[in-house]
C-alpha cells in the first residue's frame, strides 16, 4: 500500500462569540506559561488562515481572488495571511499549546511558511535566543 501525499495537521481551537467578535479558545488541557506576552493577532491570523484554507479546499472559492473579495479585504493581503495555514506542525505546537513568543513579527513568519518544515522553527523561535 502506498504512504499517503498529504498531511493533516488537526488544531483543536474553539471558537466563541463574545461581544459579537469571534474569539479563539485553547484547548481545555492548555497550562499556561509564565510568559504571556505573545502577540494576540498571532492566533487570530493562524484562526483565519485556517479557516480560509477550509474554505477553498470545500470548493467555496476557487481562487485567491475571490476569497479576497468574499472577506472585502485586499488579495495581497489574504495571500500573506493564507501562508500561516501551511506553518510546520511543530511551530503551530509552539504557538497555539505553548504560547511562546515568536523571535519574528507576523509578516515575516508568513514569509518563511515557505521554507520547508525542518528549517522554520529554527528560523521562527531560536534567532530570538540568540538575538538575547
Amino acid at each position: 500500500m502506498a504512504a499517503p501525499d498529504t498531511i493533516q495537521v488537526f488544531v483543536p481551537l474553539k471558537i466563541r462569540r463574545q461581544n459579537g467578535r469571534p474569539k479563539i479558545l485553547p484547548p481545555a488541557d492548555y497550562l499556561p506559561s509564565e510568559d504571556q506576552t505573545q502577540d494576540p493577532h498571532i492566533l487570530r491570523a493562524i484562526g483565519r488562515a485556517w479557516s480560509w484554507r477550509r474554505r477553498m479546499e470545500a470548493g467555496e472559492f476557487g481562487t485567491v481572488r475571490d476569497l479576497a473579495i468574499a472577506v472585502n479585504l485586499a488579495e495581497r493581503h489574504v495571500s500573506r495571511q493564507l501562508r500561516l495555514a501551511y506553518l510546520a506542525p511543530d511551530v503551530l505546537r509552539r504557538l497555539v499549546y505553548r504560547r511562546e513568543t515568536l523571535a519574528v513579527t507576523l509578516l515575516n513568519l508568513s514569509d518563511m511558511a515557505t521554507l520547508p518544515w525542518a528549517e522554520q522553527e529554527t528560523a521562527a523561535f531560536q534567532e530570538k535566543s540568540a538575538s538575547d
